[in-house]
């Protein structure tokens, strides 16, 4: 799903607002949950799941186009989601209930 699909899912669930305030919403909430990781705040939904910063260390790494060893790569700092118990069981729930499908998703 993406931002588009969300937004109209959303608006066809909540007959009484508009699309465009629909619209609105899920940028300005974007938006904030963006610029919350981006100042190094953590952010928990009850029930979803915790959106945090983790730190990657710096390391030396390997051009696999040229082969060329010891190219340096700063540390930085990148988003990480740990998806909530709820959520979890909900999507394993769903797993559960049509096992053929994923013996069809599984490649070796």
């Amino acid at each position: 799903m993406n931002k588009s699909e969300l937004i109209k899912r959303m608006s066809d669930k909540l007959d009484q607002l508009s699309a465009r305030d629909v619209d609105m919403a899920v940028h300005a909430m974007l938006d904030i949950m963006a610029d919350s990781l981006a100042t190094g705040e953590r952010i928990e939904i009850r029930g979803f799941g915790t959106f945090s910063n983790h730190y990657r260390k710096p390391r030396s790494v390997r051009n696999p186009k040229t082969g060329e060893v010891g190219i340096y790569k700063p540390g930085k700092y990148v988003p990480h989601f740990k998806p909530g118990k709820q959520l979890k069981t909900r999507v394993d729930a769903s797993r559960e209930d049509s096992p053929e499908e994923d013996a069809e998703e599984r490649v070796y």
